[in-house]
């Protein structure tokens, strides 16, 4: 187990507490499209992962369970009871992780874009992404993680925001990205779902490939209360392509 670590957090909006969580090589901008509508209604807390953003680095390899004492250090940090929790990508894996050892302090979850139940198959192909940044470095390998994460019109018409998060993950220490790439990969939460009891909200893009609507499903029906939303057109990055899309959906769900 590794040292647990002060995370880099902002804290914007009012009225009950959400923690937004996010993915691999990025950093809590990744939420900027989500915020405007999101701090209407909460008191939103996003955060850098450690050695993403501005959070400091860890010495040596770290797992789920570390990322899960982060998360719990930050919260007792801020002195708040019980919160909302929303995750993206690792982020949603990181949610639930967190529900099953922290249960008395989640209100709801977040299971933005993320993956349960992978089949050999899946499970392959994820590594094989992993393997590949291994063997010929990360730089080289974003152009397929660009295909995976935006669609084609996007891509075209916001060539800045894809940039700017091609930026980020080349920015990221090489080491932490593919820490965390591995617990991604290495992560699978089919076992133990069904003892996450909170409430939860399961939202995917219909043509994610590592995500995708298959896997969702199947989360949906391991939980005992989770409702599934599939976005027409999309792929992994919603949060940055269908900020406000993602938004909408958090609030009624939320609130309702």
């Amino acid at each position: 187990m590794s040292q647990v670590i002060d995370c880099a957090y902002t804290v914007e909006g009012d009225g009950p507490p959400l923690f937004l969580i996010h993915g691999i090589g990025a950093a809590r901008d990744t939420w900027r499209f989500v915020l405007p509508t999101l701090a209407q209604h909460f008191t939103c807390i996003s955060y850098d992962l450690r050695g993403h953003g501005a959070s400091p680095k860890p010495d040596g390899e770290f797992g789920l369970d570390d990322l899960v004492n982060d998360l719990e250090h930050l919260r007792a940090r801020l002195g708040i009871e019980q919160a909302h929790f929303a995750g993206h990508s690792l982020g949603g894996m990181i949610g639930p992780a967190y529900a099953r050892a922290h249960p008395e302090r989640v209100l709801s979850l977040g299971l933005l874009s993320t993956a349960a139940f992978r089949t050999e198959d899946d499970s392959a192909k994820v590594w094989g992404v992993v393997k590949a940044m291994e063997e010929k470095g990360i730089p080289q390998v974003l152009g397929t993680l660009i295909d995976r994460w935006y669609t084609d019109g996007f891509v075209e018409l916001h060539r800045d925001i894809v940039d700017r998060r091609l930026e980020q993950v080349v920015g990221t220490d090489p080491e932490i990205f593919l820490n965390v790439f591995r617990i991604y990969a290495g992560t699978e939460m089919a076992p133990w779902l069904h003892e996450v009891t909170a409430r939860s909200l399961v939202l995917t893009g219909e043509f994610d490939g590592g995500c995708n609507p298959r896997l969702n499903t199947q989360i949906v029906k391991a939980m005992p209360d989770a409702e599934l939303v599939i976005l027409p057109k999309f792929k992994h990055s919603i949060l940055l392509e269908a900020g406000e899309e993602v938004a909408a959906h958090m609030v009624r769900f939320l609130e309702n």
